[in-house]
C-alpha cells in the first residue's frame, strides 16, 4: 500500500465495519442462469466466536454464534471470508439441502484480505461436493454475476444476480491492499465467503457491502487475490502482500511541476515524504516515480491494465516485486534513475493489530494495563465523547497511533481497564484509556519493558505517569499495591496476572 495521506488508514480502519452487512436489493437469478452443480459446492458455514474483549484483556467475549458462506476448492479445502471463522472455537459446514453438519479445522487466515481456508474432519465429504471451477482472468465492467451464500432470511442456498460494476486496487484492512471487484447483486449478512459466478466459473469471493444510505453496492474478493493468498500458504505459513509505505501526492497541479522543472512527458506520483530518511533508502524528497517495473504511472498514480481498465499502481507491486525488492524509474533532477525499493508486507505502527491472537496484559494492584490495539481503539471511537475528550488533552491513541516504532518506543502502553474496586485507589480519577508515560521516571518502551520495571522496582513508591495534557499522576505504595494484587485478583475471580508473555518476564528473576 501506498500512503497518500497517513489519516487515511485511520479512517480506513475505524470504518471496518462493512464486513458480512446487509446491501440493497438486486434482482434474483431465473430458473437457467446458474451453471449446473455450483449449488453442490457451496456451503453453510457455521462459527462459535470468542472475540476479545479489549477492555478485559484477560478474559474474552461471551461467545456468540455466526453464520456464513463458503466454496468447495482444489485439495479438499473450503474457502472462505476470515471475519467468518477467525476466533472460532468451533467451526461446521453444511452442504446446501444437507442435514448433517461436518465439524472443520481453520488451516489458514489471513485477516488483512480477509481470507480463509477450512479443511473438513471427514474429507468423504469432498466425494459428492466438488470444487469449483475458478477463472484466471478478470470479470469485464457489466459482466452478469451471480452471488451464491447462505444470507439471513432462511436456510436454503440464495441466488442473486447482478452485474460488474467497477473493479479498483483499494484498501482491505491496513496495511493491507487489494484488487476488489464492486458488484450490484445483493451481499447480505451470511452471504460472505459464498461465491461469485460468471459464466460457469467463479470469478472471487463475497465478502463485504458499502454500509450507509448506499444502494446495491456490494464487493467481490477477485480470483487474482485469492490465488496469491493460496500460493503464500502453500508452505504451511502466510506471510502477506508485500507493499511500499511512502507518502505520495499526484502530479496534476501545474504549480508543482513548474516548482520541479518538469517536462510535459515526466508523468508519476511524487514522492512527498519518504519512509525512510536514512541516506541509503532509495526514495528521496521530490522524487517523481515515473515507472513500476516495465509499467508507466500516469499523473493520478493510476496504471492501464486494458483498454476500459484502470486502477492504482500499487496493484502491479504483488506482481514486480522479488525477493523483497521493487524495481522503480525515478526522475530526480532532472535526471532519470533506477532503484530498487525494499518492500515489505509488514508495516509496524505504535498502535498494533491483533491478527486473530488475543491481547497481552499485566493486571498491577487495581490497574490493568495492555498494548494499544486497533480494536481497542475502535471501540473507543464509537464514544464520540470519549474520543473528543483524547483529542483535547493529546492523547498519543490520537496523535501518534500510525506512527513507527523506534529504540524509544515500540508500543503504546495503555489502562485498558476502569480500577478494580480497593481503598488504595481512593481519591484518584479513572484512568481508563490513558497511555502510560513513565515508571517511577523510566519511560516505558513495551508492556514487556514496564513488567520488567515493575519487576525491578525497590522503592517505596510507585509512580505512574501519563502521556497526556492535564491529568494526574498515580502513586502508590509498592508494598501496598503489591499486597493487593493477590486479593483482587481473587475478588474479581480474574485466573492469571498476566498473559503468558508478561508472566514470563514478570517471574524471570522471581520478580514477586
Amino acid at each position: 500500500m501506498t500512503r497518500y495521506r497517513r489519516c487515511y488508514f485511520l479512517a480506513v480502519f475505524l470504518c471496518d465495519g462493512v464486513l458480512a452487512s446487509g446491501a440493497g436489493a438486486a434482482a434474483h437469478a431465473q430458473p437457467g442462469d446458474a451453471p449446473a452443480n455450483i449449488e453442490n459446492s457451496v456451503v453453510k458455514v457455521f462459527s462459535t466466536m470468542r472475540y476479545p474483549d479489549p477492555f478485559k484483556p484477560w478474559t474474552k467475549q461471551a461467545p456468540s454464534e455466526v453464520s456464513g458462506s463458503g466454496v468447495v476448492i482444489e485439495g479438499k479445502r473450503i474457502l472462505t471470508n476470515a471475519h467468518v471463522v477467525m476466533y472460532a472455537s468451533q467451526v461446521q459446514v453444511q452442504a446446501s439441502a444437507a442435514g448433517d453438519k461436518v465439524s472443520a479445522t481453520v488451516m489458514a487466515v489471513a485477516p488483512g484480505i480477509d481470507l480463509a481456508v477450512l479443511q473438513l474432519d471427514d474429507p468423504i465429504f469432498f466425494d459428492t461436493h466438488p470444487a469449483v471451477a475458478r477463472a484466471s482472468k478478470l470479470p469485464h465492467i457489466k459482466d452478469a454475476v451471480l452471488a451464491y451464500g447462505f444470507p439471513t432470511g432462511g436456510n436454503s442456498l440464495s441466488i442473486t444476480k447482478g452485474i460488474v460494476s467497477r473493479i479498483e486496487f483499494v484498501s482491505y484492512n491496513y496495511p493491507v491492499s487489494g484488487l476488489r471487484i464492486q458488484v450490484d447483486a445483493a451481499i447480505n449478512p451470511g452471504n460472505s465467503g459464498g461465491p461469485a459466478i460468471a459464466g460457469d466459473k467463479m470469478i472471487g469471493l463475497a465478502f463485504s457491502k458499502l454500509s450507509g444510505d448506499a444502494q446495491n453496492i456490494g464487493y467481490i474478493i477477485p480470483n487474482e487475490e485469492v490465488e496469491l493468498f493460496l500460493k503464500d500458504i502453500a508452505d504451511g505459513h502466510y506471510d502477506g502482500k508485500p507493499a511500499m509505505y511512502d507518502d505520495l501526492q499526484t502530479l496534476e497541479n501545474p504549480a508543482l511541476r513548474d516548482y520541479l522543472k518538469l517536462d510535459k512527458s515526466v508523468e508519476g506520483m511524487v514522492v512527498h515524504r519518504p519512509s525512510s530518511t536514512d541516506e541509503s533508502y532509495p526514495l528521496k524528497e521530490w522524487d517523481i516515480v515515473t515507472r513500476i517495473g516495465d509499467a508507466r504511472i500516469d499523473n493520478q498514480g493510476m496504471v492501464k491494465l486494458d483498454k476500459d481498465l484502470r486502477v492504482s499502481f500499487g496493484y502491479l507491486i504483488q506482481a514486480a516485486a522479488s525477493n523483497g525488492k521493487l524495481p522503480l524509474t525515478v526522475v530526480r533532477a532532472g535526471k532519470t534513475v533506477a532503484v530498487q525499493l525494499p518492500v515489505s508486507s509488514e508495516h509496524p505502527t505504535l498502535v498494533t493489530d491483533l491478527r486473530g491472537e488475543y491481547p497481552s496484559y499485566f493486571i498491577y494492584g487495581p490497574l490493568v494495563f495492555s498494548p494499544a490495539t486497533w480494536q481497542l481503539v475502535s471501540s473507543l471511537e464509537n464514544n464520540a465523547g470519549l474520543m473528543r475528550m483524547l483529542s483535547f488533552v493529546k492523547s498519543p491513541l490520537v496523535t501518534r497511533a500510525l506512527d513507527e516504532p523506534d529504540g524509544n518506543l515500540q508500543e503504546l502502553v495503555v489502562v485498558s481497564s476502569p480500577f478494580f474496586p480497593h481503598k488504595i485507589v481512593n481519591g484518584y480519577s479513572n484512568p481508563a484509556g490513558s497511555v502510560v508515560y513513565s515508571v517511577n521516571g523510566t519511560r516505558v518502551k513495551s508492556l514487556r519493558h514496564m513488567v520488567a520495571v515493575l519487576r525491578d522496582l525497590k522503592d517505596t513508591f510507585v509512580t505512574i505517569e501519563f502521556d497526556q495534557k492535564g491529568g494526574e499522576a498515580l502513586v502508590f505504595s509498592r508494598q501496598a499495591i503489591m499486597s493487593a494484587t493477590d486479593e483482587i485478583l481473587m475478588d474479581n475471580g480474574v485466573r492469571a496476572q498476566g498473559s503468558p508473555d508478561t508472566l514470563a518476564v514478570w517471574q524471570e528473576k522471581g520478580g514477586k
